[in-house]
């Protein structure tokens, strides 16, 4: 009998996920397996009629899916009040019943599988996850799918600040994803070369940053570019924005715009502008890294399945490619970026202000 498999696509986009889709099509295609696209996340499985589309290596073979960023089948996103897990769970059920699936590749951060895997509990299914985010923060795994072209993205955009903060003699602050952890942030701005990073991991003052622009000033420099992450708190220790989407998760944004105009009302020897980079961080051809990891990560996802590993994900670990239950990545929990990491090392050592040591 021919082994069906569904794969999905759950939570926030990056660049990536197509090539993850194809190097499971492609793999499973070598077994003689079947592969049902899902659409839109669960919601392809659990709402009716169902959506779906086969998959096969005609899909990819010859096709620039696997170059571009997004999700061929779609995400689901949406920040919604979901019916109960019990109720949610028959639908699922009935869905992986009726499109005859054996097994399931999901793929998404810790919370997706998460989710998924409650969904097949007591199911004769088996489920395997691939980690993607731009945030880098889903548990153990070193790095995960679209997180390389993210730091991509906005390094190019810390260029770019910097040749029109040079123009005009002004300090840009560039505000930009991760939600509570730094590593985004952290890595474009080393990549960057930015005067300030700042990060929800490390507590920082208004004085420390004007301390740092006065640095740049007396050095004879006339522009400096200021990195911060979405998710970090003002000097009172509070998040800008109290805003809270259906589901009741804080919607992060504005820190840019209250650093401008703290520093302002204190120090006016630079114009200080801010940017939002915004989605445009969910985008971007996927890089050379992230198509490895894909590819590699899509195998390996094909083989535990053979195996019959069931509710496992798969990391990426010192240059190696295994697994660990979704036990153990719920255990772990939201890895935030190690403050004592070689990245925050060299930060400090070439002088960026990344906030106060402790």
């Amino acid at each position: 009998m021919t082994k069906r498999i569904g794969i999905l696509t759950s939570g926030g986009d990056c660049a990536g996920l197509n090539a993850v889709i194809s190097s499971v099509v492609m793999a499973a295609s070598q077994k003689g397996w079947e592969v049902y696209g899902i659409h839109n996340g669960t919601d392809g499985i659990t709402e009716t009629p169902h959506s779906y589309e086969v998959l096969t290596v005609h899909n990819f073979s010859d096709s620039p899916w696997p170059r571009l960023s997004g999700s061929y089948l779609g995400s689901l996103n949406k920040g919604v009040k979901m019916e109960s897990l019990e109720t949610m769970s028959q639908k699922f059920a009935q869905g992986v019943k009726d499109l005859g699936l054996d097994a399931i590749v999901v793929v998404g951060g810790d919370g997706s599988m998460n989710i998924v895997s409650n969904y097949c509990k007591g199911l004769d299914v088996h489920v395997v996850g691939i980690p993607k985010t731009i945030d880098n923060d889903t548990p153990i795994t070193e790095f995960s799918v679209g997180f390389q072209t993210a730091v991509q993205v906005c390094t190019k955009a810390v260029d770019d600040l910097y040749l029109t903060a040079r123009s005009h003699n002004r300090a840009i602050i560039m505000e930009v994803m991760g939600r509570d952890a730094g590593h985004l942030a952290m890595h474009s701005a080393l990549a960057g070369a930015a005067d300030v990073c700042l990060v929800p991991e490390i507590p920082y003052t208004i004085d420390g940053i004007i301390n740092k622009l006065k640095e740049v000033k007396a050095s004879g420099r006339n522009n400096a570019i200021i990195v911060v992450s979405e998710g970090i708190k003002n000097e009172k220790g509070e998040h800008v924005s109290n805003k809270k989407n259906l589901v009741g998760e804080a919607v992060y944004g504005g820190i840019s715009q209250y650093l401008t105009d703290e520093i302002s009302a204190r120090y006016n020897e630079f114009q200080i502008r801010s940017t939002t980079l915004g989605h445009i961080q969910r985008s971007g051809t996927p890089v050379a890294f992230d198509r490895l990891l894909a590819y590699v990560y899509g195998a390996k996802a094909v083989e535990l399945l053979d195996k019959g590993v069931n509710r496992h994900m798969v990391i990426w670990k010192a240059g190696h490619v295994e697994s660990v239950s979704f036990d153990d990545v719920v255990k772990e929990g939201t890895t935030k970026l190690d403050t004592n990491s070689d990245y925050v090392k060299a930060a400090r050592a070439l002088g960026m202000y990344i906030g106060e040591c402790k």
